[in-house]
């Protein structure tokens, strides 16, 4: 069994159990630390998750925690694919419900991959990821969900003349959050992809249609510090190089830095003047098959090297590294379930002269493929 027929026979069985994804959550109330997701805040996470259906479990979905944050809050994230359960969801929804700017941004989305011979879905192939701001909202707001494609069915490299590529998915977010196009965003964006050495990814595009307008980059695979360096002042990045050089240098110190890579956000007036650190300690590829696992000690070096950082709250430090865990066989009433969790990766943002926060994204994937 290949993984969309995995995931399509776990949705099927979701279908069964019924409810929402608060419902499923509910069963994760005691993996998730107090210290990391406080009661109220938990709540918050909830009122979100009961609005969404509970078969996205079978795609991975998971928390934001902000380790820099004494407050234990923490936003949430999902993921879908187009001709799924979940998609006739949100398509459903837009047909109901004209106020709903999400749904009708994906339903927007969706139509484009699905067209024939899509030039989108040649790229990105058919998965979204929406990022719900909720901890780091104020409690009185309804933030629209960040969207994020990654070119995962063909990967865009740096030095390899993906250009076309590069604008077809920016142009494509603009448009189903109802942005009007703008060439000189347009523009940057394509100077942030040219600089880009060879053996470099542009990983993920992100838009966030509550937040000030701007086209979210991950790009990953730098090898040293050097070439990051020569990357940041070829794309245009305003910021203090000096200060990302030190972090890096910080953490080479006391763990295994296998690469790393940034995140930009590119506006119509240039690249914005904080920057996303992913320092990776395992190179993941997106059509592996066990991309997902982790060993269970394959974070601890970054994790304490991370402690030694002023910033963090040494309490969450310590909860996140209970957080990866082995494969965990559920039951429920449409059979059996293996659950796995995990630490995708750490983001680190920094801003003016230093490190000023430190997010874990962790994971929970969720299969009904078990062997009987």
């Amino acid at each position: 069994m290949d993984i969309d027929q995995a995931v399509t026979l776990t949705q099927d069985r979701l279908a069964e159990e019924g409810g929402t994804m608060a419902d499923l959550l509910g069963h994760f109330r005691s993996m998730v630390s107090p210290v990391l997701v406080g009661d109220s805040e938990w709540e918050r996470v909830l009122r979100c998750a009961g609005q969404l259906p509970i078969t996205m479990g079978a795609l991975p979905f998971g928390l934001e925690l902000p380790l820099h944050e004494r407050r234990p809050e923490a936003d949430f994230g999902v993921s879908l694919a187009s001709g799924t359960r979940p998609a006739a969801f949100f398509r459903e929804r837009a047909r109901n419900d004209r106020t709903d700017q999400t749904a009708g941004a994906v339903k927007r989305l969706f139509a484009e991959m699905d067209a024939g011979n899509s030039p989108l879905r040649a790229i990105v192939g058919p998965k979204l990821m929406l990022e719900y701001d909720i901890g780091s909202a104020r409690a009185s707001e309804h933030p629209l969900p960040g969207m994020f494609l990654r070119p995962g069915e063909r990967p865009i490299i740096g030095d390899s003349g993906q250009e076309n590529d590069v604008l077809t998915v920016v142009d494509a977010l603009v448009s189903c959050v109802g942005w009007e196009r703008s060439e000189a965003e347009r523009k940057n964006v394509e100077r942030t992809y040219l600089a880009q050495p060879e053996d470099t990814r542009l990983d993920s595009f992100g838009v966030f249609p509550s937040r000030e307008r701007s086209i979210r980059l991950a790009i990953m695979g730098f090898k040293t510090p050097e070439e990051l360096r020569i990357y940041l002042e070829n794309a245009g990045w305003p910021g203090q190089i000096p200060a990302v050089e030190s972090v890096i240098s910080r953490f080479r110190e006391r763990a295994n830095i296998v690469r790393s890579g940034v995140n930009l956000d590119v506006r119509e007036e240039g690249v914005g003047p904080t920057l996303g650190l992913t320092l990776i300690v395992k190179q993941r590829y997106t059509k592996d098959s066990r991309y997902w696992l982790d060993g269970l000690t394959d974070w601890d070096p970054f994790l304490q090297a991370l402690g030694h950082e002023d910033i963090v709250v040494g309490e969450k430090l310590a909860a996140l590294g209970g957080w990866v865990s082995k494969p965990t066989t559920l039951f429920a009433k449409s059979g059996r379930y293996v659950l796995l969790r995990g630490i995708h990766h750490i983001k680190l943002v920094i801003s003016g002269d230093r490190l000023r926060q430190a997010k874990a994204y962790v994971f929970l994937v969720l299969s009904g493929a078990v062997p009987g």
